[in-house]
């Protein structure tokens, strides 16, 4: 059983006078195809949800179940996506923090304060806070990551129902050596990041490469 997120980041944010405090994280940006997904969580101090713990570290299917005692149960919350078009253009760093900026300003009504997984959010005009480990210490970055986590996967199923080639419901756009093989064989697809390309899609282009069928669940 992963350890579940506390809230006691947000509580001590509380005693300083800060009602709602927003829980913000980022998925898909070591992908080769795909968006960028940001998910903004203000939870409800009188609803608890049980389990709220880094995404990467739930099965799909209790992030499912945990996703809809989110939005549910939230005070608000909000995921917003950025596609692979302006993360070519902005580069894939930029595209996280604008999709993170997106979903804050997406709350309603907005947070007095933000706590973010890993770095601070350039250019916002709100107190935040930046945690290492955030998804696995604060219950409220647990929640975005995995609204963001679940709306991100449920767009790569449907590219994957658009376009079968690839396999994006398994590997949801992650280098996989299947996804590789894919790329190697058909060329980059409309929804591929002509901006990001690790050298190991060239390494394996002109190799023999295993597919491999299981979900690849990374975060």
């Amino acid at each position: 059983m992963p350890r579940v997120a506390s809230r006691t980041e947000e509580n001590t944010l509380r005693r300083y006078g800060f009602g709602r405090i927003a829980g913000v994280d980022e998925v898909g940006t070591g992908c080769l195809a795909g968006p960028v997904a940001a998910g903004a969580v203000v939870l409800d101090p009188s609803r608890h949800i049980p389990g709220l713990c880094d995404s990467k570290l739930l099965s799909p299917e209790e992030r499912e179940r945990l996703y809809d005692l989110i939005v549910v149960r939230a005070a608000s919350w909000c995921v917003e996506l950025v596609g692979p078009g302006e993360i070519d253009t902005i580069n894939v760093r930029q595209a996280a923090f604008a999709a993170m900026r997106q979903a804050i300003h997406g709350l309603t009504p907005l947070p007095d304060c933000v706590i973010v997984d890993g770095f601070r959010i350039p250019n916002l005009l709100f107190p935040q806070r930046a945690f290492v480990r955030g998804d696995k210490r604060c219950a409220a970055i647990a929640a975005a990551s995995i609204l963001a986590k679940v709306t991100r996967d449920r767009v790569m199923r449907t590219l994957d129902a658009d376009d079968p080639r690839y396999g994006f419901g398994r590997h949801k756009g992650y280098a996989t050596a299947e996804h590789l093989a894919a790329v190697g064989k058909f060329g980059y697809s409309s929804v591929h990041r002509r901006s990001f390309r690790p050298p190991s899609l060239f390494d394996t282009m002109d190799e023999p490469t295993e597919t491999i069928d299981e979900t690849v669940d990374v975060g």
